[in-house]
């Protein structure tokens, strides 16, 4: 696997894909600039070898050329992240992107304008990564949030740097992250699986099966096994027809000696609201007209006791409605458990979109030992694909 730290970029000019896809508020302000902090790295490796910076990068969902969606906006941000002046190119491809990257000299950035403002970025277009590939000397992908799409600058553009492409370091960092528990994990191994639907777990849970020791299973999909096993949820959230799957999951889990672990009781609420009634219940007496919003405190001292006694943890969705104050204690109470298995030696990775914000908004990001920064891209590497931005670096 060839990373950055295989090439010397003294005079060479690195075309790096970054993913720079930040929330930006009403004034075009950056309300989160995890993913600026995350590529520094690889850009300042580059810089301090003596090369330049083109970065590459999408910018929501624009349909064609929107002003709202410009990366001119989050300009200052990156010169104050990075500590070096960011130049702008108003395309991405053309005259003057190739203009003003051959132009860069050692030490400078060059930022292009969205790529998603060319239908051919989506689309994979042979010719448009090519007008990429001309911008740089070696093509580095960074961008593990976008690694599962086969874009013209997650993919294509590769097949352009036979011998001259790498992963940047946040990329290469998530790989190893995903092996060091799918493949190289110290045992006990545990699945942590929150989240309110089964449906977009499946493939997920199928491919763990054979990697895990434990599987705990939280948030709404608990009332889908519940109610397959005869229990009363109430109003709570179910896939009805995915009852016949749970029942399918429990068995190979039993088969492949999997323990699987299910809350036994809730936090159960009369209302989905933070006004709402609440009461601690079984999870399988839970009275018509109340809905499970939360995992209770048995369950938790049960969860606790598991997480402890692994080795190899992977967290992937909530175990409650933690936007809402009054159901987010199981989700903390996990994070604490994670926390503190983590500080005695265990390896903890964090991944998928809810749970990443669960870390983020109750401050467990520096207690873990690894936060994804990709959803999609997460789920896709758990249920065991290829993902085609990685596999384009490989070949």
């Amino acid at each position: 696997m060839k990373t950055i730290d295989d090439f010397n970029f003294e005079n060479k000019r690195a075309l790096i894909r970054v993913d720079f896809n930040v929330p930006l508020n009403d004034n075009f302000e950056v309300t989160d600039d995890t993913r600026i902090i995350s590529a520094k790295p690889t850009i300042i490796k580059v810089l301090e070898d003596g090369g330049s910076c083109v970065l590459m990068s999408h910018l929501g969902r624009p349909k064609g050329i929107q002003d709202e969606f410009s990366l001119r906006h989050i300009v200052p941000k990156i010169e104050d992240i990075l500590g070096v002046e960011v130049k702008f190119s108003g395309d991405c491809v053309g005259e003057e992107a190739e203009s003003m990257a051959n132009n860069l000299q050692p030490g400078e950035i060059l930022l292009l304008e969205n790529l998603r403002f060319h239908d051919e970025e989506k689309k994979g277009d042979e010719s448009f990564s090519k007008q990429l590939s001309k911008l740089g000397d070696i093509y580095v992908n960074d961008a593990f949030g976008t690694a599962h799409r086969a874009h013209a600058s997650t993919t294509i553009v590769a097949q352009y740097f036979k011998e001259t492409k790498c992963f940047g370091y946040l990329l290469a960092k998530e790989i190893e992250s995903i092996k060091k528990v799918m493949e190289d994990g110290e045992k006990p191994v545990l699945a942590i699986l929150g989240g309110a639907k089964v449906s977009s777990k499946i493939t997920v849970i199928e491919n763990i099966l054979d990697k895990v020791n434990h599987l705990i299973i939280g948030g709404g999909m608990t009332f889908t096994f519940i109610k397959a096993q005869g229990g009363q949820i109430g109003d709570s959230i179910c896939e009805d027809d995915k009852m016949e799957l749970a029942h399918d999951i429990l068995k190979q889990a039993k088969a492949k000696n999997v323990q699987v672990h299910l809350p036994v009781d809730v936090v159960a609420a009369n209302a989905f609201s933070n006004d709402a009634d609440t009461q601690i219940v079984d999870v399988s007496k839970i009275p018509e007209g109340w809905q499970g919003l939360d995992a209770g405190p048995k369950s938790l001292e049960n969860f606790d006791v598991v997480v402890q006694a692994c080795k190899t943890i992977l967290w992937n969705g909530p175990l409650g409605v933690f936007e809402l104050e009054k159901f987010a204690k199981g989700t903390i109470a996990l994070g604490d458990s994670i926390a503190e298995s983590t500080a005695n030696g265990a390896f903890s990775l964090v991944g998928g979109g809810d749970s990443v914000a669960a870390v983020k908004q109750f401050g467990f990001e520096k207690k873990v030992s690894y936060v994804s920064t990709g959803g999609g891209a997460m789920l896709e590497s758990l249920e065991g694909k290829t993902l085609p931005g990685i596999a384009a670096i490989l070949s």
